[in-house]
């Protein structure tokens, strides 16, 4: 996509600052677009299956426009948040105008916080994650970056990641198992890293403690600076990361890769991932939607994800998939046709 379409869904962003200080049913303006106009939009638009040309690759991943894009969301996602505690703790906001902007901050936690957040924290830049972790921190899923790239990415459509939903599981069975799961893998993955270098668990030197002190040291100054209205940050920030735990849920609900006789599992191909075109939902993730490629190219930018062909395609884009999953019997009567096919289409190949 042009950087232009990307710089528009910054908008969202930070029009959501001047909703929220406008008032009224301002405050619910990102939540009613997100999940209203969007799936409404994308039941009609189907997206390009087009890939950039392969000359063309290097112009699109190298150009700073697309980082810029990036950086500009973490003032935005942090003045967004401090906003919203200010208004509240000096009274400016009614009680549902609360409620409305706690659902706004939620969903920006989720689309621009966590999302982009996991887009620089695969860059390999120590700005770009430093970035990542500002961003994980305004949502409160800090632990997300040692998580997601070094144990998501190495066990996903298998059992063993808490973030990959079997055939026949509800999404709110799955929240309790990957926010729960992710977290505790987050401190594993850390202990083991630690104890091949004969560290002790609780040192500086460990990831998971740094990450810690420093969202629980933006809690507490968040605290000193605008007293009980931290609390609404904290439910905005549940909201954000239960966005985040429903998409990890679509992305690779019903698909797995097959254990070979050695104990290990296949390589992780654009087969192992539901892939999605969808105009408006490209542009609001920053191109998450291509998730194929990126988990079996996790070092590509957003910028040049491309599409498979044998990659298994969602039926309409994620914010309208993501109404779906609340709906466990629909999402069923959806998926499951969908992942018969698949498996069969396949077969066949194979």
């Amino acid at each position: 996509m042009h950087p232009a379409i990307y710089a528009t869904t910054l908008s969202l962003l930070f029009g959501s600052s001047a909703a929220l200080l406008a008032g009224g049913w301002w405050t619910v303006a990102l939540p009613l677009f997100t999940f209203g106009a969007i799936p409404l939009g994308e039941l009609v638009l189907s997206g390009s299956t087009e890939n950039l040309a392969v000359d063309a690759e290097p112009a699109a991943r190298d150009h700073r426009i697309y980082d810029w894009l990036l950086y500009a969301v973490v003032p935005g996602q942090v003045g967004l948040v401090v906003l919203m505690m200010w208004l509240i703790s000096t009274g400016a906001l009614s009680g549902l105008e609360i409620l409305g902007a706690m659902l706004t901050v939620g969903v920006s936690c989720s689309a621009f916080g966590i999302n982009v957040a996991h887009e620089l924290g695969h860059h390999r830049s120590r700005f770009d994650q430093a970035m990542s972790k500002i961003l994980l921190t305004t949502s409160l899923y800090s632990h997300f970056f040692v998580e997601h790239n070094r144990g998501h990415h190495a066990r996903v459509a298998t059992p063993e990641d808490p973030a990959s939903a079997a055939r026949g599981m509800v999404v709110y069975s799955f929240w309790f198992r990957s926010v729960i799961g992710g977290y505790r893998s987050a401190w594993a993955i850390e202990d083991h890293r630690l104890r091949k270098l004969a560290h002790p668990r609780l040192t500086w030197q460990n990831e998971m403690v740094r990450l810690t002190v420093l969202q629980l040291g933006a809690i507490g100054l968040a605290a000193l600076a605008f007293g009980p209205a931290v609390l609404a940050w904290m439910v905005s920030g549940v909201i954000g990361f239960l966005l985040l735990e429903t998409v990890n849920y679509m992305e690779h609900y019903g698909l797995s890769r097959e254990k070979k006789p050695n104990g290990r599992y296949e390589r992780t191909r654009p087969e192992h991932s539901w892939n999605s075109n969808h105009p408006l939902g490209r542009a609001l993730l920053f191109d998450l939607t291509r998730h194929s490629d990126h988990h079996a190219n996790p070092g590509r930018k957003y910028s040049v994800l491309r599409h498979f062909d044998n990659s298994p395609q969602l039926p309409t884009g994620y914010p309208g998939m993501i109404l779906l999953t609340l709906i466990p019997p629909l999402w069923f009567s959806v998926m499951h046709p969908h992942i018969d096919r698949e498996v069969a289409r396949l077969q066949d190949a194979a």
